[in-house]
């Protein structure tokens, strides 16, 4: 299998593609029309220059993408909130030049809505993969002293926390339906690297699961971090948790480029370490309808010429 370089995310009935800066989302609405946006995306600060750097990069990919895929799922979602006027959503709605500074002030309430969501999810997310399965296991210091065995119980806590969460959101209606169009995404992307036309038929019998996934890409975090752990002074507490706090760039760098060259191998060991990864997929990625299918290839070829890809590495 080759790597075609194009990554994707689901979204709210959609999907997102991107191919280098462009990027692409196709959405199913209610009346069954797909609505298609396009856009260039620019890196945080100098991001661009650093993506480059191997071992630098990880954690400004991650940033780029956290900030794309929350615009384009704020974009997507946007179709399926009623407006006050006579129920129109909001990209369905014709406003009045009158009404374009009303237009801008709502736009900048949603970005800061959005902005304060995020660093309420960054906080929550410290609070339950870092603040409370270190103050667990230290409740257990008069047992555990050793730092190899105390990283492990924290990894442990960790990945049940993950795991668990997983599960609970799978069993939401709305969300499981974003898993199916996650799955969508990664056939798309599997069926092209193997070489076959992008048709939905082709599309439907592709594997749903691709190791470059974020949630492969999330476990492996999970997994160095327990490696990084180890050389952690494990007293006082506080000292513990701000060292990881620190060290989250060293595991996200060497966490992504991991999964970089899992993506882009057939190496044996490379393709075992994969194994925790794509079995997580199970939960996070669906089988696809054939309309879902027909969403992520409009998304694929909104950015990404797969025909002479295709030509050129097959």
């Amino acid at each position: 299998m080759k790597n075609s370089g194009i990554g994707g995310q689901a979204l709210m009935e959609g999907v997102m593609m991107r191919n280098g800066k462009d990027y692409a989302c196709a959405v199913r609405k209610t009346d069954g029309e797909i609505e298609m946006m396009h856009g260039v995306h620019t890196g945080i600060g100098g991001s661009e220059k650093l993506r480059k750097i191997p071992f630098v990069r990880g954690p400004f990919i991650f940033l780029d993408s956290l900030k794309l895929g929350l615009s384009t799922l704020n974009w997507s979602s946007s179709f399926f909130m009623e407006e006050e006027d006579g129920g129109k959503t909001k990209n369905e709605g014709t406003a009045e030049p009158a009404d374009q500074a009303a237009k801008k002030k709502s736009t900048a309430g949603e970005t800061a809505v959005m902005g304060a969501s995020v660093v309420f999810a960054l906080l929550l997310s410290i609070g339950l993969f870092i603040v409370l399965p270190t103050s667990l296991v230290r409740l257990l210091k008069r047992w555990v002293t050793n730092t190899a065995l105390i990283s492990l119980l924290e990894g442990v806590i960790r990945i049940a926390i993950f795991l668990l969460y997983l599960y609970l959101i799978s069993l939401m209606k709305e969300i499981r339906r974003v898993f199916m169009y996650h799955g969508a995404e990664h056939k798309c992307i599997n069926c092209i690297e193997h070489g076959l036309p992008l048709t939905v038929d082709n599309v439907r019998e592709s594997t749903r699961f691709h190791k470059r996934c974020g949630t492969s890409f999330i476990l492996f975090t999970l997994l160095v971090s327990i490696i990084v752990g180890i050389f952690l002074p494990k007293e006082p507490l506080l000292l513990r948790i701000g060292c990881k706090l620190l060290a989250l760039p060293i595991v996200m760098s060497l966490s992504y480029e991991f999964i970089r060259l899992a993506g882009s191998t057939e190496n044996k060991i490379i393709g075992a370490l994969s194994k925790p990864g794509l079995w997580l997929q199970r939960l996070t990625t669906k089988e696809p309808t054939d309309d879902m299918i027909e969403v992520g290839i409009a998304s694929v070829e909104a950015v990404f010429d797969w025909k002479d890809w295709e030509e050129k590495n097959f």
